[in-house]
């Protein structure tokens, strides 16, 4: 039973159940012989749901891994039509990662994607081009790896529940290939959707969740439109990073969060150990500047928000003669919006983008809220005698 079994896409010839169960019972360890007496009497009686499980149970026994190919491609190949297409697609992605052989395993994949329906199983079509595009971009692939990606997204697109495995499918090799690629700002987007779909406490090990953070963080840093790291600080990936040699991360994001330069260049003698921060400080440095300038402004109220070149370079650390394109910069990336008066050199800023705050910039908001609730409240005292003499 051990021996690999070559993939024929014709149609399988039909199996004789009781014989292979009986030469099944002959060949594996004892330990084994009651999941194959299960399969007998569940196939007997059709139980295929049962039977799904059951197969589960024994594809996730650690003896079972020399013999889980050949029970997939001559006994579940027997009946595959009969189970739920994605569950079959899942039992079958798992017995797949025990192929060696790169032709093999890509062409094992291929054949079962042959045989699920898109139509019916839109599911199931998905999670499987997923695990392709995962297969071959592990073996260098690329472009065969994008195909797969863009195939599985033009279904994933059209549907409106999709399990969230599927969806965890999809989005981890999405975010495995831009990361090959060192594109960071898809990369960021496709990673954190990744870890919607998962519980990364039970789902990854605690050398994943460090990678995983790692990376977060130095996408945001280096993604050319990411300015907005809210929903990554929110996230509890982020304390893998605790306690380690790259905690100085965890706090880079959290400055560059409050527009912090004095922060930032505190923590920037540690970039060397981020070769690709110190080679990309030049980026850094526009970045946190321009981080500043929303911080910035958003600490001004509403009617205050014409800043004089002077004022914004003061903010920003940056000669005077920078300020006009760095604000420039900031209404091209569509931060703030707004309008500069060169003459009279002043940016007068009438909206900022919206962003996740740190309790020390909740607590300025809660005094600005504070100060605004006392203002109305003197004019509703001002206007309070006139409205009862008119009345």
């Amino acid at each position: 039973m051990a021996a690999p079994m070559v993939v024929d896409k014709a149609k399988a010839p039909k199996l004789d159940v009781d014989e292979f169960l009986t030469l099944a019972v002959s060949e594996t360890p004892q330990e084994l012989h009651a999941f194959f007496e299960s399969f007998r009497s569940l196939h007997s009686r059709k139980l295929w749901h049962q039977l799904t499980n059951k197969l589960f149970e024994f594809f996730e026994h650690p003896l079972s891994k020399p013999y889980r190919v050949d029970v997939f491609n001559k006994f579940v190949r027997d009946f595959e039509s009969r189970l739920n297409q994605l569950r079959l697609v899942e039992m079958g992605v798992k017995v797949s990662k025990e192929i060696d052989n790169p032709v093999t395993h890509l062409q094992f994949l291929t054949d079962l994607l042959g045989r699920v329906n898109t139509e019916k199983s839109p599911e199931a079509h998905v999670l499987l081009l997923s695990s392709l595009a995962h297969a071959k971009l592990l073996y260098g692939d690329h472009e065969g790896t994008k195909n797969d990606i863009d195939a599985a997204w033009k279904v994933l697109d059209e549907l409106s529940s999709v399990d969230p495995s599927v969806n965890a499918a999809y989005y981890g090799v999405a975010a495995d290939y831009y990361k090959s690629k060192a594109e960071y700002a898809p990369y960021y987007k496709n990673s954190l959707l990744y870890l919607a779909c998962i519980d990364p406490a039970k789902d990854l090990t605690a050398e994943e969740r460090l990678l995983r953070a790692h990376d977060l963080g130095i996408a945001a840093f280096l993604g050319d439109t990411i300015y907005n790291f809210g929903e990554l600080l929110m996230h509890p990936i982020l304390d893998a990073l605790d306690s380690t040699p790259h905690e100085w991360i965890k706090k880079l994001l959290f400055t560059f969060n409050e527009g912090n330069i004095g922060k930032f260049e505190a923590l920037s003698p540690l970039f060397p150990k981020e070769p690709i921060l110190q080679e990309n400080y030049p980026f850094l440095r526009q970045k946190i500047c321009l981080m500043a300038l929303i911080e910035s402004v958003f600490k001004r109220g509403a009617y205050d928000r014409t800043m004089s070149f002077q004022t914004v370079a003061e903010e920003t650390h940056l000669p005077l003669d920078e300020v006009e394109h760095l604000v420039m910069k900031a209404l091209s990336l569509k931060l703030i919006k707004g309008s500069l008066d060169q003459v009279d050199q002043k940016a007068q800023i009438t909206w900022v983008q919206p962003r996740v705050l740190s309790r020390e910039q909740i607590g300025q908001l809660a005094q600005r809220l504070a100060a605004w609730n006392s203002k109305l409240h003197q004019v509703e005292e001002r206007i309070a005698p006139e409205v009862l003499v008119s009345s």
